[in-house]
């Protein structure tokens, strides 16, 4: 695949789970791969490492969890006024500028 797909989802984005075995829970976006169309929510898709002990980077071993990527299909950006899942859309200002908005009330979701 030559060249990256967009996402309309951004890092630190409040996002809501619409399917799978989190559906329902509210997290922050931690990490987007846009290429692969997946991305990572605090708190969600959680699964468990075996993980090797390594003295040179001061780092324990044993079974650690972590979040993993889910599909970006699967959550809903969450509207800053009302508080519900929503689409999103892009609006042009005046400038020539484009930000990211709210579909459902409009409100842009820039912070």
């Amino acid at each position: 695949m030559a060249g990256t797909k967009r996402s309309k989802i951004k890092k630190n984005d409040q996002v809501v789970i619409i399917a799978g075995r989190d559906k329902g829970k509210r997290g922050r976006v931690l990490e987007v791969a846009p290429v692969t169309g997946k991305i990572k929510v605090e708190g969600a898709g959680v699964i468990k490492r075996h993980q090797k002990a390594s003295p040179q980077s001061n780092r324990g071993g044993g079974i650690i969890e972590k979040e993993a990527f889910i599909n970006i299909s699967n959550v809903q950006l969450i509207d800053p006024q009302s508080g519900k899942p929503t689409r999103v859309k892009y609006q042009i200002e005046s400038d020539g500028s484009k930000i990211r908005v709210a579909a459902a009330s409009g409100h842009s979701l820039e912070k």
